[in-house]
């Protein structure tokens, strides 16, 4: 069976990205990013919530994954500019659970703070991946938008690399 990785950055405070959007503040280079570009060699399936796709659309990325089979969660898109990236607005767990079962890959979480608050809900991400940035936003897009109900976490494994980005690897107890 295949596992859901909500596999994100954030600051130290537990933001990915500020109120409009943006990264400010997040470290693009260093040992960490070439480790993150491997990792997608992990992934079959990528989600991403609508903020998070359009970020891509605003650098001139219809299909920001092209290695894997893209889909967008999001109430208010109707459509996908790409033909490779589909949109989903209705019977999202049951989406998520038929993957899962699926043979393949592990299905990566790119992004989204509301979507992962829902997919947690229903209890459907296996693992959380962090990698913590050394700087404090102080506001901004949360990891979760909310979370419910206290969720155990079991820490598997952590890195810490130079530049002082640390990346930890929990297995989420439900």
């Amino acid at each position: 069976m295949r596992k859901l990785k909500y596999y994100v950055a954030c600051s130290i405070d537990g933001f990915i990205a500020h109120e409009d959007g943006t990264w400010d503040g997040f470290l693009f280079e260093g040992e960490h990013v070439s480790d993150y570009l491997e990792s997608l060699n992990l992934f079959d399936v990528v989600f991403m919530g609508r903020k998070t796709y359009e970020m891509g659309l605003k650098e001139g990325k219809t299909d920001p994954y092209p290695t894997m089979k893209s889909y967008v969660f999001s109430r208010t898109m109707k459509e996908s500019p790409d033909q490779r990236v589909q949109v989903i607005s209705e019977n999202v767990a049951a989406l998520v659970t038929s993957l899962k079962e699926e043979m393949g890959q592990d299905i990566y979480l790119c992004g989204g703070g509301n979507l992962a608050t829902r997919l947690l809900g229903e209890k459907l991400i296996d693992e959380i991946i962090l990698k913590v940035n050394p700087f404090l936003m102080g506001s901004g897009i949360p990891l979760f938008a909310r979370v419910a109900k206290q969720t155990e976490l079991e820490l598997t494994d952590n890195k810490i690399y130079e530049n002082g980005v640390v990346v930890l690897r929990y297995q989420v107890k439900y």
